[in-house]
């Protein structure tokens, strides 16, 4: 149904989203005044409402009835999308970057610099076009402490001269630090402030949990302290598989604060993917935990580690003070790792500093082939994510960062390193957060930066978890990982007084985002407004070359080469090979691949539309076809191959599995579709991932291939689109 126009709304239909008469007429008639005032400027009208009129208490009806009627006759082939959230200079200059530009803005960007809002974008292309200006200003801004500082920011002569792994230069040469030691500086607070906040699922009416920086530098260090005795060869690899709780962020830094590597792998993984990341990082320990316990139900986790043959475990309890379950020889329950150490209670340790490329953190992302990319990060990487946290997220000290995540997956980092790189407090809630106790700390806990991902949102929305919350501390929503639906995430700001939803989307390799949003910008619904801070983006047109910047176009994204932060090295393929062979040149630059589609709207914005190649995202996680096809190939006598695709639904959102299926014998009938969706999804969920679901099956006498032999899963795509619009499915 084609939106109401606001000017011709009426009270009757107010009062149908169940309102009652007198708030439905005064309701009506403040729409009224602000028509009146700003009716010709739909920006400014929908500000107007959106801030002054809606709340949470109101129906989501509502608040959609007053957005899209506002704008209603928006060009957005002209215009881009229209603004959910709008910026203004009396916010604008209490963020980081105004600080920035009102003390240098003239230094930076000479004549261009006006105000901080309208030279932004201006300030963006400086950090691309004055890299080296750029990060040294944000050096200096996140105060990163080395015990050797750089010879120089950035140089393209130290490239490597066999592979041509980084054509993008050599950044902070010479330089020598720890990024966990820099995690545990209080930032300019004291010792004595909040560096995380806590609270553990099903004690949501307990006061809230706090460890300040005194306390994290004591259990970090006693932590390092314990690695120690373990005799681990130095630049050893250590695993963490277990939720992302106090202690698993005490095990990350101490790792890295010792001189070892973390080796990152989501609780939610079944033994055989364990095994292979433990394999290809050459783990030497791992830190797990005896369950996961959510809600009523407790989750074997320590029994999957055992299973994958992991090597010397320690154990730590999900509840109480000893594991719940008998440990393998030789592995180690918490209490006995840390009684390894002797100490008198200062918990000291003495940082080992690295060269800067060194690594600190292998994590994992999947690739076209079957086998997890296992991408390194260096002690740079820290200072990227921090760096976009900063500028992007608008992250200030003494500000507090939630984000549902996990170790195994990139945000799990981001979020130590965007928050305590900052001078910011971490808030993490042990236990689901798709319901009331988790919506319920967010308000406990003052949360003013929190991270999502579209499926919470959605359930949120769905289960109305948040109403009789107060959410009015959020100052920014952070997205990533999924593609947004626009109606979920207008609830989702209306949830926090209308506050904005940064859009960010980058990569594990990326350290950080290549495009995001702005607290300097007006924000969209489901759209980046700007590439990131030192990033240029690119995309490409049907003869594999740039299109020009300023024209609206679709297709495959590439990058700049030149960012900080980003992979160099890939432990189990050839770096040069995955990113850049085969991609174009720019500026006497090859172009770095990305792999997804983008479209470049009208007035500058960005939209994503998915992968290019052969992996889909599903629920935030990124999966090879490959890997669900050669599952489903083996799930039912009746399969003759399988194709798996991942679909986007109607109105946006993330992809949904589609599993194109091809019998063996052509006369199927006899097979019960229903029964074959369900041993796929019983197969994907325990030898992948329990987190992933079929949603469609669509039958089909033939995959569609190439000369050679490559299927052809665009087509496949687009047919179940084409099939889905005729109701054939």
């Amino acid at each position: 149904m084609a939106p109401l126009p606001l000017e011709t709304v009426t009270v009757e239909q107010i009062r149908e989203l169940d309102i009652p008469r007198d708030e439905a007429e005064k309701f009506y008639q403040k729409v009224q005044q602000i028509l009146s005032d700003h009716g010709s400027c739909r920006v400014k009208t929908w500000d107007n409402i959106s801030k002054h009129l809606l709340s949470p208490e109101l129906p989501f009806a509502l608040h959609h009835m007053m957005y899209y009627g506002c704008y209603s006759e928006w060009d957005a082939t002209q215009l881009g999308p229209p603004p959910a959230w709008i910026t203004n200079l009396d916010d604008a200059m209490r963020t980081n970057v105004s600080r920035v530009l009102e003390r240098r803005g003239n230094e930076f960007l000479g004549l261009k610099y006006k105000d901080p809002i309208s030279s932004f974008s201006a300030f963006q292309e400086f950090s691309v076009t004055n890299p080296e200006a750029y990060w040294r200003m944000m050096l200096d801004e996140l105060n990163i402490s080395f015990s050797v500082p750089p010879s120089c920011i950035l140089s393209s002569d130290e490239l490597d001269k066999n592979e041509l792994s980084c054509p993008g230069g050599r950044w902070l040469h010479g330089a020598m630090l720890n990024s966990a030691k820099n995690c545990l500086l209080p930032k300019g607070r004291s010792m004595e402030d909040t560096s995380i906040i806590w609270r553990d699922e099903g004690y949501d009416e307990l006061p809230l949990n706090y460890v300040t920086y005194r306390d994290l530098n004591a259990k970090v260090c006693l932590v390092a302290n314990a690695l120690e005795m373990l005799d681990l060869e130095r630049g050893s690899a250590v695993a963490i598989d277990m939720p992302m709780n106090v202690t698993a962020v005490v095990a990350y830094l101490a790792i890295i604060l010792a001189g070892y590597v973390v080796v990152s792998i989501a609780d939610s993984f079944a033994a055989r993917e364990i095994s292979m990341r433990l394999n290809i990082s050459k783990a030497k320990a791992i830190f797990t935990q005896d369950v996961i316990i959510r809600g009523d139900k407790s989750l074997p986790l320590y029994s999957r580690v055992v299973e994958a043959y992991a090597p010397l475990a320690i154990v730590l309890p999900a509840r109480g003070s000893s594991p719940s379950v008998e440990l393998r020889e030789g592995d180690l329950s918490w209490d006995e790792f840390l009684a390894r150490v002797k100490h008198d209670g200062t918990n000291d340790y003495t940082p080992v500093e690295k060269p800067v490329e060194s690594f600190t953190n292998i994590l994992f992302s999947s690739g076209t082939t079957g086998e997890p990319k296992a991408i390194p990060w260096t002690h740079m990487t820290p200072i990227k994510a921090a760096a976009d946290g900063w500028v992007h997220m608008d992250i200030l000290k003494g500000d507090i960062v939630a984000w549902p995540t996990n170790l195994g997956w990139m945000m799990g980092p981001w979020l130590v390193y965007a928050s305590l790189l900052n001078g910011a407090s971490m808030a993490l809630y042990n236990g689901s957060p798709l319901g009331y106790g988790f919506a319920k700390f967010v308000q406990d806990a003052k949360i003013t930066m929190l991270g999502v991902v579209p499926s919470i949102v959605r359930a949120w929305k769905y289960s109305n978890c948040t109403a009789g919350l107060d959410w009015s501390s959020i100052r920014c929503f952070g997205s990533t990982g999924e593609a947004s639906s626009a109606d979920e995430y207008l609830w989702l700001m209306g949830r926090a007084c209308y506050k904005p939803v940064i859009e960010y989307c980058g990569g594990t390799e990326i350290g950080g985002g290549f495009v995001s949003g702005s607290l300097l910008q007006n924000q969209s619904l489901a759209a980046f407004s700007t590439p990131a801070m030192g990033c240029n983006l690119f995309i490409l047109g049907s003869d594999g070359n740039p299109v020009p910047s300023s024209t609206p176009a679709i297709g495959e994204l590439a990058l700049d080469p030149v960012m900080f932060g980003a992979s160099t090295t890939l432990l189990n393929a050839n770096h040069y090979d995955v990113y850049f062979k085969d991609m174009p040149n720019w500026n006497g630059k090859v172009l770095r691949r990305h792999g997804d589609e983008f479209e470049r709207t009208a007035g500058g914005y960005y939209r994503a539309h998915g992968r290019t190649d052969d992996t889909m995202n599903l629920g935030g996680i990124k999966v090879s076809s490959i890997e669900i096809e050669r599952i489903c190939n083996g799930a039912d006598e009746s399969v003759l191959e399988t194709a798996a695709i991942g679909v986007p639904p109607d109105g946006g959102g993330p992809e949904q599995l589609v599993i194109a299926l091809v019998f063996k014998n052509p006369n199927h009938s006899n097979v019960d579709i229903v029964q074959l969706k369900k041993a796929f999804n019983s197969l994907l969920q325990q030898k992948l991932n329990p987190l992933f679901r079929v949603s469609y099956i669509m039958p089909t006498t033939s995959l569609p291939r190439t000369a050679s032999n490559k299927i052809m899963r665009r087509i496949l795509r687009q047919q179940f689109i084409n099939d889905i619009r005729n109701s054939k499915l």
